[in-house]
């Protein structure tokens, strides 16, 4: 459970701010979305391959 303290006077419109970020960074919405359809297990690995040679072509462009 994710618990945003509310300090005195402080705006709501932070801490509901706060709270979606902290709710995004758990990964929930992600994991939903990706359990709302079968994935082969084919296209769950080259999505892998596909995102590390991303990474990859990223990092030798930055060197």
């Amino acid at each position: 459970m994710i618990i945003i303290p509310v300090k005195e006077g402080e705006n709501i419109e932070r801490a509901l701010k706060r709270f979606k970020r902290k709710f995004e960074k758990t990964g929930v919405i992600k994991e939903l979305r990706g359990r709302q359809m079968f994935t082969k297990p084919s296209v769950k690995r080259r999505a892998v391959v596909k995102k590390a040679v991303y990474i990859q072509s990223l990092q030798r462009q930055e060197d």
